[in-house]
């Protein structure tokens, strides 16, 4: 509310949107069939401002340097770089989430139960900050959404269906064949159903006002980055 921060919003029903609603909805499924599922993202509820001031606390980057660390909690996307990494628990930093995308799910919570973002902080506070079992994109997605809208940075969700992953970074998605026209299974490239992820608004002085806006956050462990 205040125009002289970072992560300020001029329009109000936007305000009303990514920062204070506590419900909201997230589309997963294909292409051809588009599911929406009612998430609870509840920031406001009891606890969870402590919960997601821990978070930060727990990171890899407090414990690396913890004056640096809280010197740079003004700034959102440094903030949301931290979050970014605690949802996942890849990093073995006590993340929220593990993730799991095949076989049984029947000695944990299946990933598609989830229905809200509560819960399952409420569950990583009473394990002693172990990572929950287990989660997937949507799911990263909407506690992410969660915790930085708790902590004042406006956030919403973006569902992408038939999503590349392009992971040798030539902007295609590659297949290989033989001479005879019979698939190669060589290319590590991929196209997913759908893949959802987060976006925050706030300024990038570090960019220029070009760059102002809408900045994609992704939770979801997939590729290290600058490790």
């Amino acid at each position: 509310w205040f125009a002289g921060d970072d992560v300020y919003v001029a329009n109000e029903n936007e305000r009303q949107e990514y920062v204070l609603n506590e419900n909201g909805i997230i589309f997963v499924g294909n292409a051809r069939y588009i599911e929406a599922r009612g998430w609870f993202y509840g920031q406001f509820q009891d606890h969870l401002l402590n919960i997601c001031l821990t978070m930060l606390d727990l990171s890899l980057y407090y414990r690396q340097s913890p004056a640096s660390d809280v010197s740079r909690r003004g700034d959102p996307k440094y903030v949301g770089r931290v979050i970014s990494s605690m949802i996942n628990g890849n990093d073995n930093d006590n993340g929220v989430l593990l993730g799991k995308w095949q076989g049984s799910f029947h000695s944990h919570e299946n990933p598609s139960r989830w229905d809200g973002s509560v819960v399952i902080l409420q569950k990583w506070r009473q394990d002693n900050y172990r990572p929950v079992q287990y989660g997937q994109c949507w799911v990263f997605a909407g506690v992410m959404c969660t915790v930085l809208r708790c902590l004042g940075i406006p956030t919403r969700l973006v569902s992408n269906f038939n999503s590349a992953h392009d992971v040798d970074r030539n902007l295609s998605i590659d297949k290989y064949y033989d001479s005879s026209g019979r698939s190669l299974n060589i290319s590590k490239d991929s196209t997913w159903d759908y893949h959802v992820w987060n976006e925050s608004w706030f300024l990038r002085p570090d960019l220029g006002a070009a760059y102002n806006g809408w900045q994609v956050l992704d939770a979801t462990p997939q590729e290290q980055s600058r490790g």
